[in-house]
């Protein structure tokens, strides 16, 4: 193995890291085009069925509410497993499982228009398989690199998602342009190639047994992230503010109503973020925070509602790209000093079920953020839900900072 500190400087020479990066590229880049194709399709279905802008808008929430569920019921079971079971095996077979779903909906678009309670069924299947990969995949990145070297893997890791965050979404608003069946299939091809390359990491990724029984075991992950004040501060802040700030969403609702730039335009805006944050992750990979977390976070997450804001009212697509960029970058921030503070604190016999509560609140904030959206938008409209979120993330940092100030003080993040 690479000397430490050659490994610190560049991970990459650990080729256990390498294919864990590969990993995650194939799956994050997969759940993007898949994402995205699941969007623009919802949201075309309703339009298309007569369903008036805020009515199509809420089907969209009620896809991230399908996801969200299985993830809420399943995400602390699943981090008790990651921490019993040898977790790049998890990995593999999640990713064979999200295969078979992405293969389900290939054979819906080959019959023509699906009904939009399958696309439901289908997108609560798909969250079931998250809520048991995030924990694993989460857990599994401070076993293959030396501890002095995981926050810049840590930064290397969110690019792995980052890069696909750009990729994925223009990639998939020109294939579903051509046709969602095909968009689909891609999703399919990249969830199988990260299987393959799961099953070839090297190394033990199984955790030390654990006598205790499940129950116990989950009750203790509960305990410790209550009782140490610095993660739950981290990962609460999280939840609630985008939570409230979920409204990116509704991009399909603002390309086609909005902006008026088509499945394109979706891909596009997508990708915008992803630009941010991996512009983001890249400065932070050669100039990591190292000092001030706590207020670098909280910053993170300021700029975030703001950017959020002008997304809501922003009436010119290019500006719309930028506030989207920011929102990305932003985000990037407040995520890497969490899950920096979060991996540094917390013993490895723990990771697993400190990561399922930290995907729990992830998930909370995304899935259940986007319901949040599609409700708001309801009756406020998609400019109306935007602005509501962007406002609602800026309290929550107020608030946060006055409720947690050792997480406002923390310091050094090595």
């Amino acid at each position: 193995m690479s000397s430490p500190d050659v490994v610190s400087d560049n991970p990459f020479r650990l080729p256990a890291f390498r294919l864990f990066f590969g990993t995650r590229l194939m799956a994050v880049l997969g759940a993007q085009v898949q994402g995205l194709t699941i969007g623009i399709q919802v949201y075309e279905l309703a339009r298309d069925r007569g369903n008036d802008i805020k009515t199509s808008a809420f089907y969209l929430g009620m896809i991230g509410l399908a996801q969200f569920l299985p993830m809420f019921l399943l995400v602390l079971p699943a981090g008790v497993v990651a921490d019993q079971r040898d977790r790049k095996t998890i990995f593999a077979v999640c990713l064979f499982v999200d295969a078979v779903i992405a293969a389900l909906y290939v054979a819906l678009s080959l019959h023509g228009a699906p009904p939009l309670w399958m696309l439901c069924v289908l997108a609560a299947l798909f969250g079931a398989s998250r809520a048991f990969i995030a924990p694993a995949s989460s857990a599994t990145l401070p076993m293959l690199v030396p501890r002095e070297a995981l926050p810049r893997a840590i930064v290397l890791n969110s690019l792995a998602f980052q890069s696909s965050a750009i990729v994925g979404p223009a990639v998939a608003g020109v294939i579903y342009a051509i046709s969602p069946t095909v968009a689909y299939a891609s999703a399919l091809a990249l969830f199988l190639l990260g299987a393959v390359i799961s099953l070839m990491i090297p190394g033990n990724t199984r955790p030390e047994p654990s006598a205790t029984s499940r129950w116990e075991l989950m009750k203790e992950g509960l305990r410790y992230v209550w009782r140490t004040k610095i993660v739950f501060g981290a990962i609460s802040l999280d939840l609630f503010a985008v939570l409230l700030g979920g409204a990116t969403l509704l991009m399909p609702a603002f390309a086609r109503d909005v902006l008026h730039v088509g499945p394109q335009g979706v891909g596009l805006m997508r990708g915008a973020g992803g630009v941010g944050a991996s512009a983001m992750a890249l400065y932070l990979a050669f100039k990591p925070i190292r000092r001030h977390g706590g207020l670098w976070m909280f910053a993170g997450v300021a700029v975030f509602g703001l950017a959020t804001v002008v997304f809501g009212i922003s009436k010119l697509f290019w500006l719309t790209l930028v506030a989207l960029a920011i929102i990305g970058a932003s985000d990037m921030i407040s995520v890497n000093v969490r899950q920096t503070l979060i991996q540094i604190v917390t013993p490895d016999a723990m990771r697993g079920r400190v990561s399922a509560v930290s995907m729990l609140f992830i998930s909370a904030s995304n899935e259940l953020g986007e319901f949040e959206s599609g409700v708001v938008a309801r009756f406020l409209g998609p400019v109306g839900a935007a602005v509501f979120g962007g406002v609602g993330s800026l309290i929550v940092t107020g608030a946060w900072a006055a409720m947690f100030p050792s997480l406002r003080k923390a310091d050094r993040l090595t």
